[in-house]
């Protein structure tokens, strides 16, 4: 009896012997996310008091939705990673919170505003042999004005950034991506992007913006058309700005050329904005020798509505 009792417990140590050799032990698996975050300030207030406002659309365009798509630390299995927070809706809060911060005016006026269109092409961060880390962020951008003209074509920007690290750091693989990201964002042509916010269509709709020489207000974008006859034909044309307002400097006489003088030019009058413009006049000279001198002054705010200086002169004989 005793030797079936002792039989019986040998036989239950053993079976639980060759069951624990079997089983497997469950290890927890640490989450692998990568957390996304804007790590780049710009230049806070470059484009403050722009003519217009604009607003942000933007869209994901990428074929494939995952994140990380190239694992070179395991041939066979692909980690399944979790982004926060989610990539469109991160891309639209920061970049327009890099954006106010430069003084962009976001969502000023519907009927007025531009349009930034945005597409997401390439969001992605890989773990490469012999590199590490390795992320692109690649993004479309296109820019209609307020009438939805396109006046900012189709434009690619593109970000990288690395980093030499373990494949188990997620911690690193953020900080890669969030680094290609913040050079995408300096990657745009803000400057460009600005310029069209800063010239109306029209001068008057930016009746006080002066003049800088800049080349960036609609009064030096104005074609005016010249037009200057005189009788007899042969005199010499000169011109030069006449000011009441002390914004605006009288200038000398410029020569212009020879009669029939026809032309089209822009103006380029320090100080001068559309509202004061109806202060300043220009004055055309016609001389030609054995003749009088004849003078005539146009008011440069008709010249601007109109487009056009345009006269004949009729010369006397200095007798």
């Amino acid at each position: 009896m005793k030797k079936l009792i002792a039989l019986f417990y040998c036989s239950l140590i053993l079976f639980a012997m060759m069951s624990c050799g079997t089983s497997k032990v469950s290890v927890p698996v640490s989450p692998k996310r990568v957390n996304l975050a804007l790590v780049s300030v710009p230049q806070s207030n470059k484009y403050v008091n722009l003519e217009y406002g604009i607003r942000l659309n933007v869209r994901d365009g990428r074929e494939n939705p995952k994140i990380l798509q190239k694992y070179d630390a395991d041939p066979i299995y692909l980690p399944s990673v979790s982004v926060e927070p989610e990539i469109k809706s991160f891309v639209s809060e920061s970049m327009r919170r890099y954006m106010r911060t430069m003084g962009f005016n976001l969502d000023a006026d519907v009927s007025t505003d531009y349009m930034m269109q945005v597409r997401i092409d390439n969001y992605v961060v890989n773990w490469l042999s012999g590199i590490g880390w390795s992320a692109t962020v690649k993004m479309s951008i296109e820019v209609y004005d307020n009438n939805r003209k396109l006046v900012y074509p189709n434009t690619v920007v593109t970000g990288r950034a690395n980093r030499n690290a373990s494949a188990t750091n997620f911690t690193v693989a953020s900080e890669v991506i969030n680094a290609a990201y913040a050079n995408a964002l300096e990657d745009v042509d803000w400057d460009r992007i600005a310029f069209f916010l800063d010239k109306a269509d029209s001068p008057a709709l930016e009746g006080n913006k002066q003049v800088a020489g800049a080349g960036n207000t609609a009064l030096e974008s104005t074609v005016i058309r010249w037009y200057v006859e005189s009788n007899p034909k042969g005199a010499d044309i000169y011109w030069r700005v006449v000011s009441s307002t002390p914004a605006v400097k009288n200038t000398n006489q410029t020569f212009l050329g020879s009669t029939p003088y026809e032309s089209t030019e822009t103006f380029d009058i320090k100080g001068l904005t559309y509202n004061n413009s109806g202060n300043v006049q220009i004055e055309i000279s016609c001389e030609k020798g054995g003749y009088i001198t004849q003078k005539k002054r146009f008011n440069l705010r008709q010249v601007i509505d109109q487009k056009e200086i345009s006269t004949k002169m009729n010369l006397i004989k200095d007798e």
